[in-house]
């Protein structure tokens, strides 16, 4: 309660931003509004605060609404491109490697103080392609410097979540990039008796992820749970508008206030290097998006979004609000980041043996 002014006072100035930028026509407004609004408040010292609880009903408003979707025909078209998710993860597990040995590179000698290690795990972690806080508490595990891990992975998502929606809209506006109307979901009217049903059963599920400990619970339960009533046929309801729009907003707040004042006082010339190198990760990843585009006959656009190295939601989002092939981007971006966080770990540890060994 005693975080309450802060918190309602962060949501108006977060719905401002969203308002401002419906108006403007900026690419997924709901969420990029208040993200900016917030992080800049941040880090200018304003006591900004956002609730576990509205950042996890977000998810779990989102995790259903993508659910919808997966058609028994989408669902279809996902498992017959299995090859190419699965050198979507190769590409990921590499990409962030050589990410890690770069960051090594550069800031090996300023982290000369930490054990080898540490200092290995400290660069690895922070150029694995994988969700911030799940990537910051593997660090931790092996000793990294974790303030540096967990900056790098928002400075990487932020910019990511501004570029390629812009990116996006400005290529629609430019060439009218369009997606086959059958990714679209199924249901298209909100019922509401269908829709309490449809939230009583993701509610489920996303309790029960979360007494499995399973990363992401809210959404990764709703997702399945909305995936599961669509692929039988069953039209409940879809989600109103109003309710993804207010769960972007509060998504948009959680990514805003890690952006306190102390971020842009954490090493200077690290933050400046992972800048530079989440740009060329961007660019790199576009590329080989247009390359699986080509091999699998999808739409450019959507494997763009689901090799982006970027977090499952707000890729999802942005798919999902310019229509861009919502089911392929969050078949990509779940199934990367599953593989990353059964594959990293141990990777980890094979390669600290070789490299401090030698």
């Amino acid at each position: 309660m005693k975080r309450l002014p802060r918190t309602l006072g962060t949501l108006l100035a977060a719905w401002l931003a969203a308002e401002l930028c419906v108006w403007l026509g900026t690419p997924i407004p709901w969420m990029l509004g208040p993200l900016l609004i917030t992080a800049l408040a941040s880090m200018a010292g304003a006591p900004t605060h956002s609730a576990n609880l509205l950042r996890n009903t977000g998810q779990w408003v989102i995790g259903t609404a993508l659910g919808l979707y997966f058609t028994p025909q989408v669902s279809a078209l996902v498992l017959a491109q299995w090859w190419a998710i699965a050198l979507a993860v190769v590409w990921a597990l590499v990409l962030g490697a050589l990410f890690g040995l770069w960051l090594q590179r550069l800031h090996g000698a300023e982290l000369a103080h930490l054990p080898p290690r540490a200092l290995l795990a400290t660069t690895y972690f922070s150029g694995s392609i994988g969700g911030a806080s799940e990537m910051t508490l593997l660090a931790e595990r092996y000793g990294a410097r974790t303030d540096l891990v967990a900056s790098a992975h928002s400075m990487r998502l932020v910019m990511v979540v501004i570029a390629v929606p812009f990116g996006m809209q400005w290529a629609q506006h430019q060439w009218g990039l369009t997606v086959d109307a059958s990714l679209l979901p199924g249901p298209r009217l909100a019922h509401w008796p269908g829709l309490l049903g449809l939230g009583l059963l993701t509610a489920a599920g996303g309790w029960v992820m979360l007494k499995l400990g399973r990363t992401n619970p809210w959404f990764m339960g709703s997702l399945l749970s909305s995936m599961a009533v669509t692929l039988v046929g069953w039209e409940w309801s879809a989600v109103p508008t109003v309710l993804s729009n207010a769960a972007q907003l509060v998504i948009g707040v959680s990514l805003g206030i890690r952006f306190r004042r102390e971020f842009v006082r954490t090493a200077p010339r690290w933050l400046a290097s992972v800048a530079w190198g989440s740009a060329l990760m961007m660019a790199a990843s576009a590329l080989f998006g247009m390359a699986l585009a080509w091999g699998t006959g999808l739409h450019p656009a959507t494997m763009i979004l689901g090799t982006a190295p970027g977090g499952i939601t707000e890729m999802a989002i942005t798919a999902k609000v310019l229509q861009l092939g919502v089911p392929v981007v969050t078949a990509f971006q779940v199934c990367r980041l599953v593989a990353v966080l059964l594959i990293v770990g141990p990777l980890f540890t094979w390669v600290a043996r070789r490299v401090i060994k030698a």
